[in-house]
């Protein structure tokens, strides 16, 4: 994994393991593999731009009260699902620590207002030409 751009304090995500859903026979049943990764975003120590970028973001895995939850399932080892769940969480934090480019608003030229306008006009005869056909019988 790469270097992450905002690091998380590892003390702040609370892990509970539970069992897993789907197949794996004998080893769903009997043995808690799956990870649920509890990230509290407002009492964590991210920077505050940060966690506005987050707590704004419209991910159906950030409740209302500003909760990270993560289910890593993937795997039959729980520490191989800890280990996933905290990168899905990095992932999140990182995909908000870089800022969008600004967009420029630009105006079309000239040529390209006229070759469009073109287009329509000619698309428009075409369209004309599929009427009924009046006809001097």
């Amino acid at each position: 994994m790469p270097e992450p751009l905002i690091p998380i304090n590892h003390d702040e995500i609370d892990f509970s393991a539970i069992r897993a859903q789907g197949s794996g026979g004998q080893n769903v049943n009997k043995v808690s593999t799956a990870i649920h990764l509890r990230y509290a975003i407002p009492a964590s120590s991210l920077p505050e731009a940060i966690k506005e970028r987050l707590l704004a973001l419209s991910d159906q895995r950030i409740t209302a009260d500003g909760v990270v939850v993560i289910k890593a399932q993937t795997t039959r080892s729980q520490e191989q699902n800890k280990a996933e769940a905290v990168e899905r969480l990095q992932t999140l934090v990182d995909s908000v620590a870089v800022l969008p480019k600004r967009r420029k608003a630009t105006k079309p030229t000239k040529s390209s207002q006229r070759k469009r306008l073109d287009g329509k006009a000619t698309r428009g005869d075409v369209k004309k030409l599929r009427g009924r056909v009046s006809g001097s019988e």
